[in-house]
């Protein structure tokens, strides 16, 4: 077998299989060493039954969006070693954008990027579907926008045709409290304040759209008010 032809300096060319290791460990070392420092620290994190949360795939985490946050504590609260299979749905016209935010948000948190408004005859969820099949757990968030803090918008029927399209794959509902302020929408200050985290139990596909979205948005609302928090002024 001849070898492969080498790039311009010499240095044979990264394998796919070798290329999926070197992502696989450059978003663990940012996790380690970066988010969860942060998250865990700066932040005073508060978690409520962290053991519900999915150990593996496939699986769909759902929960509220206050914050870009959201996203990176969620995932500090996984095993490391099982970072490479959790993938955060985003929208691609933010995201994929070039620069340090697409750099970010492609190698080093790994979403799947959905178009949003687009071409209807493909199926946007298609990626998803991919990510389930190959076992991976995603994090969703249904109201499709970071919307104002601690106040929950209607939830959007996507995650709905997902866990039809995988009925075997639990839903995990989350409720997030204090990220919105910690950094707000539209801002890229960080401010140190106290945050909670509440898991619930996990549930599977109904058997209709109706009752699931009936089922996720009571699993929600009951864990936000489980902390019986006062309203933001």
């Amino acid at each position: 077998m001849s070898e492969p032809a080498r790039r311009p300096d010499g240095a044979l060319p990264m394998t796919e299989p070798r290329r999926a290791r070197f992502g696989s460990l450059l978003k663990q070392l940012f996790f380690a060493a970066v988010v969860r420092p942060v998250v865990l620290v700066i932040l005073g994190l508060n978690v409520r039954r962290r053991q519900l949360l999915p150990e593996a795939g496939p699986a769909v985490i759902v929960a509220n969006h206050n914050s870009h946050l959201d996203t990176l504590t969620l995932m500090s609260l996984m095993p490391l070693a099982l970072l490479p299979k959790v993938r955060p749905v985003a929208a691609a016209d933010y995201f994929m954008t070039g620069g340090l935010k697409g750099f970010i948000a492609n190698e080093l948190v790994g979403i799947i990027p959905i178009v949003r408004g687009g071409n209807r005859e493909r199926d946007p969820l298609e990626p998803c579907k991919q990510a389930l099949k190959r076992g991976e757990i995603l994090i969703l968030f249904p109201e499709g926008t970071r919307g104002e803090p601690e106040r929950l918008s209607s939830f959007k029927r996507g995650v709905a045709h997902l866990a039809g399209a995988f009925p075997e794959a639990p839903v995990v509902p989350v409720f997030t409290h204090g990220l919105g302020k910690a950094l707000p929408k539209g801002s890229w200050l960080l401010v140190p304040f106290f945050c909670d985290i509440f898991v619930g139990e996990s549930f599977r596909w109904p058997g209709a759209i109706d009752t699931f979205m009936a089922t996720l948005e009571a699993r929600i609302s009951g864990l936000a008010s489980e902390g019986r928090f006062p309203p933001w002024t």
